[in-house]
């Protein structure tokens, strides 16, 4: 009878506790790096026109005296329904949140622990050939049904991995290094590579972290 052999076990990544089991005493510097995130990728879109961008208003819209109302000189004033806007928005301003690196990767330190307490976090390597079917089924077979994280090294965001996750709603693809507070509060999975990990352990607890 020919000796049948049991496929290999699957190699377990533990992950570092200095990295993804931190006490959180409050969230206040995680708010911080949040709102410093959001912050930091705020356009300045919103303009508005002052008083010399407004169109038209070069003639007196009346005598100065004897019509019995106020005296006007441009119909550019700003209390003028048509006039003007006073201290309202130019396009440039300038919205950005400054914080330390040591205090960001401590943040991201704290997020990864939470995430950890809350087992959103497993260890898996994803392989592609370019398809998004094959991401899909990935997601699927282990019921990944919401928001999932997918941190990588950079050698492994290969073009076809990419190009697999790209038209995936739900789907979220970052390198290692890249991680922030911020992808990793609003993920409900995150799938680490095996490479990933020791890639972001080395990352967060560089020396001055």
């Amino acid at each position: 009878m020919a000796e049948t052999t049991k496929p290999a076990a699957a190699k377990t990544v533990a992950l570092p506790k200095e990295v993804f089991n931190v006490e959180v005493e409050n969230h206040e510097l995680l708010k911080l790096a949040y709102d410093a995130y959001l912050a930091n990728n705020r356009v300045a879109s919103a303009t508005t026109l002052t008083r010399g961008l407004v169109s038209g208003g070069g003639k007196k819209p009346w005598k100065q005296k004897g019509t019995g109302r106020a005296r006007f000189g441009s119909t550019r004033n700003p209390i003028w329904r048509t006039g003007g806007i006073v201290f309202g928005p130019t396009g440039n301003e300038n919205y950005t949140k400054r914080l330390s690196t040591t205090s960001k990767r401590v943040a991201v330190r704290q997020a990864l622990s939470l995430a950890n307490a809350a087992k959103k976090i497993v260890v898996k390597d994803v392989k592609t050939t370019g398809k998004t079917a094959e991401i899909a089924k990935f997601l699927a077979d282990n019921k990944f049904t919401r928001k999932t994280l997918i941190v990588v090294t950079a050698d492994e965001k290969t073009p076809e991995l990419l190009r697999a996750t790209a038209n995936l709603q739900n789907v979220l693809l970052i390198g290692a290094t890249y991680l922030s507070v911020y992808h990793v509060l609003n993920a409900d999975h995150i799938v680490l590579s095996a490479k990933s990990v020791p890639t972001i352990k080395n990352w967060l607890l560089k020396e001055g972290a």
